[in-house]
């Protein structure tokens, strides 16, 4: 509901939150030198991050080797730090390109680490078409923003 009735902005909200230099408000977790880690503020599970490229393009294609290598060494950061903080049982690991593919945010292409636990589905999502997620974004940036920068 927050994001329905939130004010929508012109430009590409990744490129705004990559330009901005309030990290913890805009839940950017980790900066790298061509990417960075931002928590996602519509998560599907807890610690559900995203890793984005500071270079805006809709599909991977546009990207060239050493932004598309950062990526993945980012994905792994991703899941050390999840692994070591969170204990999750397994990862979604994925991009939309695309409206039929389902991507929320079409023009800036970014890659889902989402952290799953076994039983981590219940009757919400099936019968309420909800999704419970029992932690406050602060609390999962606190947890993961520390282990983020240790490696």
């Amino acid at each position: 509901m927050k994001y329905i009735l939130s004010e929508k902005t012109s430009g590409c909200i990744f490129c705004e939150k990559i330009a901005s230099e309030e990290d913890r408000e805009n839940y950017v977790l980790y900066r790298g030198e061509r990417a960075c880690i931002m928590l996602n503020l519509y998560p599907y599970n807890n610690g559900h991050l995203m890793v984005i490229p500071y270079q805006h393009e809709s599909s991977l294609e546009g990207l060239d080797e050493p932004v598309l290598s950062e990526l993945m060494n980012l994905v792994n950061k991703c899941l050390r730090a999840l692994r070591r903080t969170m204990k999750p049982h397994g990862f979604n690991i994925g991009l939309n390109i695309g409206k039929v593919a389902g991507a929320g945010v079409r023009e800036h292409v970014h890659i889902h680490v989402v952290p799953r636990w076994e039983g981590d589905t219940s009757f919400m999502p099936v019968l309420a078409r909800t999704k419970v997620i029992p932690e406050l974004l602060e609390e999962t940036y606190d947890k993961l923003s520390s282990a983020l920068r240790e490696g």
